[in-house]
């Protein structure tokens, strides 16, 4: 053996030592055989221990020139565990990392020249327990805290339990030996109960005979005499020995440096504190590819230990969200992501997935090899609560009632019930931080605070024991309750709008309320007191099925309760909109309006009478009763007068702009709305409210959509894309969705088709998000528009049909009409005038219903054309005569453009080409800008053809 030492540098692991260049492996000293490849694989993962070595590169350096498949490699790899033995007692030498390669996972160390004398730094690192083979996501904690142990002689790592702090410690000792020259020692207090025991435990890590009541001045005479670095381990139940002799030991013992873990700080003079984090997460984000969610640690962690019991596991592109999902419930602690890990062996990731929701994830057993308290979750969580004092562990099960971010508010309102004072109750708070049980969340306004699931699934099992969840629920319910009563009367009721959207964080919390309120436990006057809160935080947060299925339950509950008529008018408001905005224009939505809207009277209440009249105009725009918007706008004129102030009167003015649009009063529409941007030309947010969308962007629809039909099509354009930046900045989808829909049309109608696209996919795309049915449906049928446009008519006409049968059901008539024009021509452009003919027919009936409408001169212009289809010209010229007039009474000098097309295409046909070009000619004129807009260079050509 010598003559190989001296020829070779020989590396040991376990009870093998490889001379690589010998390629030799022995086995407690003798040979073993090992073939070819599967040396030549170890030898290579060897030299780079501890590092990922790519399956390509691995191939490449085997088997040099010769092309061979993954399989080989997977072949010989077996081949190399087994001659190893490895799975016996707990080894594990080669590490599949799934997507990556290969790592040789075990520390390596150089023998000693002579077998008989091991050197100092070999017999130190029997006094240390071995690091974990591989650490995923704290090298940069094991350098910072490496550095911090060079600059102060002593660091605690701080974090709570299972999180990783020994493996840390332990890297940074075995990193330190070096510089220690071997003199590391590692104190497991965790075995330690009685804190007399603390200096005794402390020399028997050391070595040193105890033969005095007073071990203390040994210790630092042995400590004195050279540098020499302590690990005391899981110091959180001695703290109150541990701290003060820690402090005298660094200071009467200067070459002394001490590294500790607790689950919280010794607060000891000298002490430097490194709070160890959670490992990061995969972020809760659709598309994340297997490489982008491995990334992660956390997500590294899982995988890696999924395949230490299967070893050619490899992510797919289907689980990898459920590993993404598993790791940030069990918010990247490292013990419990091994623990879940050692499941998908019996369950599979989605069986694994769906056990956490069960308390069986606490009592999941992990490693033999792991110290009693990390064996289970429970008992890791058991052994930080029983060192609580009473009134902390009374605190932190009261806290198990708040499902995610919490304020200090909340937290001391749900202690008042648990009779802790506010004093005691900040003190606990403050120390249960400083304990890692409780930790802190980001927010923009206040600090808030979270308990970790893992934590809290445990400490809320302690309070159903201790029987205290009843009321702490109800002090949970009631807080919430009142919390969101008041936002609503700060920021003025339905006067401010937004006023909810900074406390979009406390969601978890008031749908927790609300499920309890209206339990078989619960207290249903407070859940109806709660939904009637909560019904505007969930519209502004467009949660309209929420809001719906709350408002529902808490009116059905108010007919048996005593009736509150405030109460009621709010949630009647609330169904309405949720309804209309989630389902369609049911009858049931005008019923909860006109409800409201007298009870709102009854009370006397003008700011809810006109919110309410906001309401009904807005539902009968959207069955098509343009007339009945404008009767509802006037009505608010005069609740606007009574109110005298500057905001109501905006509003109106908006509601009588939009329905003067769709009326097809242009002039007046612009009027209005341009009245409107000039008295307020910043006016943003000012009444989102419970409808859920701004009036200023309807208004400005309305106003870029009158600008193209009075014949400004560069300023409908303008006005268009200013519209959706507009909708854009203010964050609100239902608002966003309103400006798309209507803005795509000025695309549409100017030629612009590729703008239309990207808009129209947009729109399609933000609808199914956010669960907007009837707008997912204008989408689709603004994509058979788009296709009609670009000669796909068949494609068109699919896309139509589809659009019509959900928006007929939801008794969407404003689009109901536009689309069945254009489904009209496109079954002409297939030659079938008499099923076209029916179809426009249909839709100008339906459109009679309530008159007159901003279409109606262009479904008469399509009538027209489809009748020229059919050989009928006179009746075609009548029906062309109609959609003239009307287009000017509207002062509609887009369509009247294209009504006189469509005329201009009979006269040239009848041999009229010049009475066409004198109809054209003076329209053209009459534009300023726009000149390459579609119908204007139709029209050009026209005249050009003529000339």
């Amino acid at each position: 053996m010598a003559e190989n030492d001296n020829q070779d540098s020989a590396v040991a692991f376990g009870p093998f030592r490889l001379f690589p260049k010998s390629r030799l492996l022995e086995k407690d000293g003798a040979p073993l055989h090992l073939g070819g490849r599967a040396l030549d694989i170890l030898i290579c993962l060897a030299e780079r221990a501890g590092e990922v070595v790519d399956k390509r590169e691995l191939v490449k350096r085997v088997w040099a020139d010769v092309n061979v498949d993954e399989g080989s490699l997977r072949f010989h790899i077996a081949a190399l565990r087994k001659a190893i033995g490895e799975g016996n007692e707990g080894s594990r030498y080669v590490v599949n990392v799934p997507g990556r390669g290969y790592c040789f996972a075990v520390p390596l160390s150089r023998p000693a020249p002579s077998e008989g004398q091991p050197t100092e730094i070999a017999s130190a690192v029997r006094l240390l327990p071995a690091p974990l083979a591989r650490m995923i996501g704290r090298d940069d904690a094991v350098e910072k805290i490496t550095s911090e142990l060079s600059l102060h002689r002593f660091v605690t790592i701080v974090g709570p339990g299972g999180i990783g702090k020994t493996s840390v410690a332990l890297a940074v000792a075995h990193r330190q030996l070096e510089a220690f020259e071997g003199q590391v020692s590692f104190v497991d207090f965790g075995a330690v109960s009685d804190a007399r025991l603390v200096p005794g435990s402390i020399a028997s890590a050391l070595g040193l005979t105890v033969n005095s009541e007073d071990p203390i001045p040994g210790l630092l005479t042995f400590l004195r005499s050279q540098p020499m670095l302590l690990v005391f381990d899981s110091c959180e139940h001695l703290l109150d020995e541990l701290a003060p002799l820690t402090e005298r030991l660094v200071r009467e013992a200067p070459n002394l440096h001490v590294m500790a873990t607790s689950r919280e700080s010794l607060r000891s003079e000298g002490e430097r504190v490194y709070r160890l984090f959670p490992l990061d997460c995969p972020p809760q984000q659709d598309g994340l590819s297997v490489a982008e969610i491995l990334a992660y640690p956390a997500s590294q962690l899982f995988v890696e230990r999924i395949a230490e019991s299967l070893s050619e596991f490899e992510l797919s592109q289907d689980e990898a969200p459920l590993v993404a999902d598993i790791c940030r419930r069990l918010d990247g602690i490292a013990l419990a992501i091994e623990l879940a890990a050692g499941r998908v062996n019996a369950y599979g990731i989605a069986g694994t997935a769906e056990l956490l929701d069960s308390s069986f994830s606490l009592l999941w057993r992990g490693r033999r090899t792991a110290i009693p308290r990390h064996q289970t979750l429970s008992a890791a969580l058991g052994w930080s609560y029983d060192l609580l004092p009473a009134t902390e562990s009374a605190m932190l099960r009261g806290l198990s009632v708040f499902v995610g971010p919490f304020t200090l508010e909340a937290a001391l309102a749900v202690a008042s019930c648990q009779s802790i004072g506010e004093p005691e109750a900040m003190e606990a708070i403050s120390n249960l931080l400083s304990k890692s049980l409780i930790a802190t969340s980001p927010a923009q306004r206040k600090l808030r605070y979270r308990l970790l699931d893992t934590t809290r699934a445990f400490v809320a099992d302690k309070l159903v024991e201790n029987g205290e969840a009843p009321r702490v629920a109800r002090a949970h319910a009631e807080y919430f309750r009142d919390f969101l009563l008041d936002i609503s009367l700060k920021s003025n009721g339905l006067q401010s709008a937004g006023g909810f959207l900074p406390y979009a964080d406390h969601l978890p919390n008031v749908r927790a309320a609300l499920a309890w309120g209206f339990s078989e436990e619960g207290d249903r006057v407070i859940g109806i007191d709660l939904a009637a809160s909560a019904a505007q935080f969930f519209l502004e947060l467009t949660l309209l099925t929420e809001c719906y299925r709350w408002t529902q339950q808490a009116l059905a509950s108010l007919a048996t309760a005593a009736a509150d008529a405030r109460q009621e008018m709010t949630l009647q408001a609330a169904l309405g909109v949720s309804v209309m905005f989630a389902q369609g224009n049911t009858e049931a939505v005008q019923s909860a309006f006109i409800r409201s809207l007298q009870l709102a009277r009854e009370l006397d209440d003008l700011h809810w009478q006109l919110w309410l009249l906001r309401g009904l105009h807005i539902y009968l725009t959207r069955v098509g009763d343009f007339h009945g918007a404008l009767a509802i706008g006037e009505q608010g004129e005069s609740v606007a007068s009574r109110l005298n102030d500057p905001t109501s009167t905006l509003n109106v003015e908006w509601m009588l702009g939009v329905a003067h649009h769709l009326i097809g009063n242009q002039d007046k529409a612009v009027q209005f709305c341009e009245s409107a941007m000039v008295h307020n030309p910043n006016s943003q947010r000012l009444n989102i409210g419970h409808l859920g969308y701004d009036d200023r962007i309807v208004a400005l629809v309305a106003l870029a959509r009158g600008l193209w039909l009075t014949g400004r099509p560069d300023r409908a354009v303008e006005a268009a894309r200013y519209t959706v930046r507009e909708a854009e900045a203010l964050e609100q989808p239902l608002t966003l969705g309103i400006a798309l829909i209507w803005t795509i049309y000025v695309f549409l109608w100017v030629g612009d088709d590729a703008c239309a696209e990207s808009m129209i996919e947009r729109l399609i795309d933000h609808a199914a998000r956010h669960f907007l049915g009837p707008y997912h449906a204008v989408g689709i049928g603004q994509k058979g528009l788009l296709l009609l446009q670009r000669g796909d008519v068949d494609g068109g006409i699919e896309h139509l049909r589809r659009s019509q049968a959900t928006l007929y059901a939801t008794r969407h008539r404003i689009m109901t009409t536009v689309f069945a024009t254009a489904l009209a021509e496109g079954l002409a452009s297939q030659n079938r005038p008499e099923e076209a003919l029916g179809t426009i027919d249909e839709a100008i009936a339906q459109i009679g219903d309530h008159d007159e409408s901003f279409d109606m001169p262009e479904m008469l212009r399509v009538r027209g054309d489809i009748l020229a289809q059919l050989g009928r010209d006179a009746e075609a010229e009548t029906c062309l005569a109609s959609s003239l007039a009307l287009s000017r009474r509207q002062c509609a000098l887009a369509w009247e453009l294209r009504g006189a097309l469509s005329l201009g295409r009979i006269w040239q046909r009848t041999g009229r080409a010049s009475e066409a070009s004198r109809m054209l000619a003076p329209l053209v004129a009459q534009y300023q800008e726009g000149l390459a807009s579609r119908d204007l260079a139709r029209a050009k050509d026209v005249l050009g053809a003529v000339d």
